[in-house]
C-alpha cells in the first residue's frame, strides 16, 4: 500500500477493508513490508575481508545490501530473508551463512 494509503490492521478489521491477496496495490513498494522476521538462516557480513568487488549486490533478490558511495554496508535484515546467494558468490569467503539465532 503506498504511503498514504497504509492503515493498522487489527482483529477488528473486516475483510472487506483488506486488499485482495496476491495483488500489487503500488509498484515499488517491497519495503514497505518488513519481511526478514521469518528466515531461519541469515547472512553475516565479515567486513575485513570484503574487497568492494560487488558480486553479491547484484544477485540479492531483496536488495538487503545497502550501497553507499560505492561501498556495500552491512545487510538490512528488514528485508533479507536468508537465501544465501550471496554467500555462494562471494570469492573472498566476506559472508558468513548462519542460523538465525
Amino acid at each position: 500500500m503506498s504511503k498514504e494509503r497504509k492503515m493498522n490492521i487489527t482483529p477488528q478489521t473486516s475483510w472487506k477493508e483488506l486488499s485482495k491477496g496476491g495483488i500489487i496495490t503500488d509498484a515499488g513498494n517491497a519495503e514497505d513490508f518488513k519481511t526478514g522476521d521469518w528466515r531461519s538462516m541469515k547472512p553475516v557480513f565479515i567486513e575485513e575481508k570484503c574487497k568492494q568487488c560487488m558480486l553479491c549486490w547484484p544477485v540479492c533478490p531483496d536488495s538487503s545490501i545497502p550501497v553507499e558511495n560505492g561501498k556495500r554496508k552491512d545487510f538490512d535484515y528488514d528485508h533479507c530473508k536468508g537465501c544465501g546467494i550471496c554467500a555462494e558468490v562471494c570469492p573472498f569467503d566476506a559472508i558468513d551463512f548462519v542460523e538465525e539465532g
